[in-house]
């Protein structure tokens, strides 16, 4: 007899997912307990084994397509060759009527029926405009032409006054310039603009992409924390030239730590010196969360979007010991090996935008955490020194809070600590 294997709900959060990749095909033999797909779910990729044994007759949800958790995503059979002809599940959905995660379409002219937001927040529905194909300033779409449409008149008028052909649109039939659109050229260079490349789409036209189960994930939980969480910020300048001594020092040793590395270890001192900054907010019985051990979630940039993998008891952990975990659990992030204990739950969170070279940045809270804390690059300034301007190293820290379990005086005495271990990064090291 036919049956069907359904999206499996793999964390608590999955609402659908992703099939990203099938590790059986169409007629195979599959025995209870092989490994049959993979799925991107909202916060990792989780391998699926089959329960049951059967032949894997029909593959309905293919690679890279969504499934709401409960659909059906293949049909198997217990005898190879069963007729499958009278067995078409309700809520089967063709892998051909339903789009790739990363398939992109271009959208030169606006539907007459907006699709809905697959995420429920408030703000104005998209509603393109018309694909702009005349205007004075826009590019004529096709292939560039070294010669030039244009009157007697205009051509006239533009050696006189040394003007271009080839930087305006014509207004005239065909693309022709005409006189009056001599006001909008500009001056005939040495360099000519001719032959100019020219832009093969109209100008608004638009590309959208679906977002894939983590993203809308991400896109929910951060719109809900702007909105609801009362966030303050109090920013920080740390002097780091030591910072950067300790590390270079420590890598001449044969240690290699990171910038980031130092910082948890920082943090996690912080917090257990300011418990109130190890908190949280339960939304629904409007009560303050004390977290009882330091448990830091490092924000990991992957290619489905955003992931906090955690690093536990981090406040008993020495700088190598944060560093190789660290480096472990975002090296698994970036394929989707996390497993659930390693990227749920956390204390506090640090997002480092240092790699990027940005200047200064603030960040969204993570609920139900109460805090994150944003890093941002290592820059060169200036520095008096015994009176005399040198050159310094800075890097800027904000801490974002929410104002319903920290006051601003616990935020600023946490940060303070913060900057001073980073300021003494010796201590760090111990």
């Amino acid at each position: 007899m036919p049956f069907t294997v359904t999206m499996p709900k793999l964390s608590p959060t999955m609402e659908e997912g992703a099939i990203a990749k099938w590790h059986k095909k169409e007629g195979d033999f599959v025995q209870d307990g092989d490994l049959l797909f993979e799925v991107a779910t909202d916060k990792a990729t989780v391998e699926y084994s089959a329960l049951d044994r059967g032949f894997l007759r029909k593959i309905l949800i293919g690679e890279g397509v969504h499934a709401v958790v409960g659909q059906p995503v293949a049909i198997f059979s217990v005898k190879e060759n069963e007729n499958l002809a009278s067995y078409i599940p309700e809520t089967v959905q063709s892998t051909e009527s339903t789009e790739s995660v990363s398939e992109k379409k271009i959208i030169p002219q606006p539907q007459e029926t907006a699709s809905q937001p697959v995420v429920s927040i408030s703000q104005p529905a998209f509603t393109p405009e018309p694909p702009i194909q005349d205007y004075s300033f826009a590019f004529p779409i096709g292939e560039s032409k070294e010669r030039v449409a244009a009157s007697p008149l205009a051509k006239k008028l533009a050696k006189e006054k040394g003007l271009d052909l080839h930087s305006v649109q014509g207004s005239g039939p065909g693309g022709r310039v005409t006189s009056k659109d001599l006001n909008l050229a500009q001056p005939d260079q040495i360099v000519s603009f001719a032959p100019r490349e020219k832009p093969t789409i109209a100008s608004g036209s638009y590309e959208e992409t679906p977002l894939s189960p983590m993203r809308k994930v991400i896109a929910a939980r951060l719109q809900q924390s702007k909105s609801s969480i009362p966030h303050f910020y109090i920013r920080q300048e740390v002097n780091a030239e030591a910072l950067g001594l300790a590390r270079d020092q420590l890598k001449n040793s044969g240690l290699k730590v990171t910038i980031n590395d130092f910082i948890i270890r920082a943090c996690a001192l912080a917090l257990r010196e300011h418990p109130k900054v190890n908190s949280g907010f339960n939304s629904v019985s409007q009560s303050v969360i004390q977290f009882q051990t330091i448990d830091i979630a490092i924000a990991v940039s992957v290619d489905a979007g955003l992931i906090t993998p955690i690093i536990r008891f981090a406040d008993y952990k020495n700088l190598g010991e944060l560093s190789v975990e660290t480096k472990e659990l975002a090296s698994r992030a970036k394929i989707g090996k996390l497993q659930p204990e390693e990227y749920k739950g956390g204390s506090f969170t640090i997002s480092n935008l240092g790699m990027f070279g940005v200047s200064d940045f603030v960040a969204v809270i993570n609920p139900p955490q109460a805090a994150i804390l944003a890093v941002s690059g290592i820059e060169n300034c200036i520095r008096i020194r015994d009176g005399i301007a040198v050159i310094g190293k800075k890097m800027n820290i904000t801490l974002s809070a929410d104002h319903r379990v920290i006051d601003g005086a616990d935020g600023a005495k946490f940060i303070k600590t913060v900057q001073k271990h980073l300021e003494n990064p010796a201590a760090l090291i111990v």
